[in-house]
């Protein structure tokens, strides 16, 4: 079992975590055993150390831990016939025999994509960091409204600038054109110049602006100073709760705490895993190891369990690892499937004072698409 992590160069304490989590499914002296190689955190080394692992007549590769590096990897583990459990949460490397256990954009935005259905928050529109994260979240919001059956997201893409973002958000909320009428109106009333004209005027500046034409916002920040600006923003443009739902990335769990004292936040929902799930690895590991794990180092534990239990059960063999019914991990219940593709059950959450809350649990199986 050939495990590939970078253990020298800048990414080696992320690697030293990583094959710590694996020896705690894996131990010293337990069948299979690990062969631990360092990739060094490049594709060179990547390739060399997997070549060396396959020569060494390694039947599985967990790892390696960067997309780059899994891309020079994966053609080597299917020209040999080893099957491939990467680290990354890049999508794009899925394919038959090569599965990316990351926690990948599509997970998290089709999850909270299906919970904002349930609530009948179906017109949705996005507002994503002009960057290769907002553009893959752009392609899994495509994707996921599709599979809902829901029209296409409106997105508009945010420079990194506090003019860009207001551009942007003016832009998205079409503000001009959905308050023009109303304020039309006004000015038409107070230019009759009579007391009833006036009256009027008074009225119609108390009246609300028209909602905007979505339902649902998916929001791409991840940083608290976007995330402040946006609070001021977003009302500002008329486009706030409850008229529109706000819906946001499993890595808001990182920061919910900080945005539920912007109050505009509180009851924005995101995907992501119950930690409650990782309790037990995380009391192992800080006894084996005396530190509490990051979380990628789920990801490694999960991928060592995974080869310990296809060894035990027939062999690293695809019809073993897609088994339908799947597999719960550190982060739940995840199902590998025949394409590469990884379905995930992750709870959805909602921005509230203190601490998030969960509103939909995360599933204990999953049902595989077709079925």
């Amino acid at each position: 079992m050939l495990l590939l992590l970078p253990l020298s160069g800048p990414l080696a304490p992320v690697g030293q975590v990583m094959e710590n989590a694996a020896k705690l499914a894996l131990p010293a002296g337990a069948s299979p055993g690990l062969d631990i190689r360092d990739t060094a955190g490049t594709p060179e080394g990547a390739m060399a150390a997997a070549q060396a692992g396959i020569a060494a007549g390694d039947g599985i590769i967990l790892g390696p831990l960067t997309a780059v590096e899994a891309r020079v990897v994966a053609p080597l583990a299917q020209n040999a016939g080893v099957n491939m459990l990467t680290f990354s949460n890049d999508a794009t490397l899925a394919q038959p025999g090569v599965w990316p256990l990351g926690i990948t954009p599509a997970q998290q935005v089709q999850r909270v994509l299906q919970a904002a259905a349930d609530a009948g928050r179906t017109q949705l529109a996005a507002l994503l960091p002009d960057t290769d994260f907002g553009h893959s979240l752009a392609g899994a919001l495509t994707a996921g409204t599709n599979a809902l059956s829901e029209p296409a997201p409106q997105i508009t893409f945010y420079p990194p600038d506090f003019n860009g973002l207001n551009q942007a958000v003016n832009q998205m909320s079409d503000f001009a054109d959905r308050g023009q009428g109303l304020e039309d109106q006004i000015k038409a009333a107070q230019d009759l110049g009579t007391p009833a004209g006036r009256e009027k005027a008074h009225q119609l500046q108390h009246q609300q602006i028209p909602p905007p034409s979505f339902n649902a916002l998916f929001i791409g920040a991840t940083d608290g100073n976007t995330l402040a600006e946006l609070a001021n923003f977003l009302p500002y443009y008329d486009v706030s709760p409850p008229q529109v739902q706000y819906l946001g990335p499993g890595i808001w769990s990182t920061i919910a705490p900080q945005m539920a004292h912007q109050s505009v936040f509180r009851g924005a929902l995101y995907a992501a895993p119950d930690p409650a799930a990782a309790a037990v690895f995380d009391a192992k590991y800080q006894a084996a190891y005396g530190s509490a794990p990051p979380a990628i180092a789920d990801v490694a534990f999960d991928a060592a369990a995974l080869a310990k239990m296809a060894a035990a059960s027939g062999g690293y063999t695809s019809t073993v690892l897609t088994a339908p019914g799947g597999f719960t991990g550190t982060d739940g219940v995840l199902v590998l499937q025949p394409s590469g593709q990884v379905l995930r059950g992750l709870a959805v959450f909602q921005i509230a004072p203190g601490a998030p809350v969960i509103t939909s649990a995360a599933p204990t199986q999953l049902s595989q698409p077709g079925n």
